[in-house]
């Protein structure tokens, strides 16, 4: 069963977001070059191939599986899905709280 979370990862027309990154040139040069070796049109896509990578493979690690489950698990006996989002913003804010108060405990 998939998740609403994957399901809307796996939309293409989800709303994106333009970001800045100060990324060396040398790391630019590299990832043109590798890209069209690795199937992509340009350093962009390949660059977006590895955030989705590092991304899934640490939603893994830290449980984003069982954290996904919860969810469905909730939304079954009926807790509405502002209920849930409200939820998650307020433990995603004490994460990030409690990882500026210690940034060697995260």
């Amino acid at each position: 069963m998939l998740t609403d979370r994957l399901k809307t990862r796996l939309t293409k027309d989800r709303p994106m977001t333009s970001i800045t990154l100060r990324i060396p040139v040398d790391v630019v040069e590299s990832m043109k070059a590798i890209a069209p070796q690795r199937g992509f049109s340009g350093y962009q896509a390949l660059l977006k191939s590895y955030l989705s990578e590092g991304l899934r493979r640490d939603e893994q690690q830290f449980g984003a599986g069982t954290h996904a489950r919860l969810i469905e698990a909730l939304k079954r006996h009926g807790v509405s899905a502002e209920v849930i989002e409200q939820a998650e913003r307020e433990v995603t804010a004490r994460v990030i709280q409690r990882a500026r108060v210690n940034p060697s405990a995260s």
